[in-house]
């Protein structure tokens, strides 16, 4: 029989587990400045959307009823470009990752104290980070188009917009360690398009049409839907709760197996 643990083990392995975080602190840090001093990655992520808020929503800022929806363009817009410029930023941290691993920067991270926990925890910090901001931004651009709404239900939709924001993190990871440098970029760039062609940016879906029938099944449809709180409604029923759910579960096995898969290799 194995001898029952000592009384230091346990305190031993809280040492290590404090150990751990406390070295993973300054790479998160690392991470989020070298985030913030990429000029090109605002201009692509916080610029664009607020561009094309104003260029679809302005002219629209009085439609209280934005094609039989119940919601005010600048509002609809506002949300569904909150969705569209979050989705990037959550994406992003896969185009980082793949220029890391081109370099040769992530096999020097494995071969230090640094857990793959911790290196991952970092990017999606970031990438949340990054989201918040877009999000802040665009929600000041939605009130100068008269978008006014109760301290709570701001609350409530930013929160359901950062919880309908977690499949794309794991997907960020996958697609890193799945393409190249040079593949990644139109790859995010079209998948952001198509995702949020189909989740309803532009356009209310219509009930009953194939793409509505499509919408049901994919994560930027609901992060779209975030928009119903703003108006006392119920934001997701318990199909948009587990489409959420599904995806984030799915995509984080796949991210986990392929980064298995990319770093046995090297």
């Amino acid at each position: 029989m194995s001898e029952p643990p000592t009384a230091a083990e346990p305190r031993a392995r809280s040492g290590a587990r404090r150990g751990s975080v406390v070295r993973a602190l300054p790479y998160t840090r690392f991470e989020l400045l070298r985030t913030l001093r990429n000029r090109r990655f605002f201009v692509l992520s916080l610029g664009f959307p607020v561009v094309l808020y104003f260029l679809i929503a302005g002219p629209q800022r009085s439609n209280h009823d934005l094609l039989g929806s119940g919601i005010s363009a600048p509002l609809y817009y506002m949300v569904g470009l909150v969705a569209f410029g979050t989705m990037s930023a959550m994406l992003s941290s896969g185009a980082r990752i793949a220029t890391e691993r081109a370099a040769g920067w992530t096999r020097q991270l494995r071969i230090s104290p640094l857990s793959p926990r911790a290196y991952f925890r970092a990017k999606v910090l970031t990438a949340y980070l990054m989201a918040l901001l877009s999000m802040v931004v665009l929600y000041v651009c939605g009130a100068t188009l008269g978008v006014h709404l109760p301290a709570d239900q701001w609350l409530k939709m930013t929160a359901l917009l950062v919880i309908g924001l977690a499949p794309f993190a794991a997907a960020g990871i996958a697609l890193g360690h799945l393409l190249t440098p040079d593949s990644i970029g139109p790859a995010l760039g079209g998948g952001v398009a198509l995702l949020a062609f189909v989740g309803g940016t532009w356009f209310p879906l219509t009930s009953g049409s194939v793409l509505y029938s499509i919408a049901q099944y994919i994560p930027s449809y609901w992060l779209v839907q975030a928009s119903h709180v703003a108006l006392g409604g119920k934001a997701w029923d318990a199909q948009g709760w587990l489409v959420v759910a599904g995806w984030t579960v799915a995509l984080t096995i796949l991210a986990r197996r392929v980064y298995i898969r990319d770093t046995a290799r090297l």
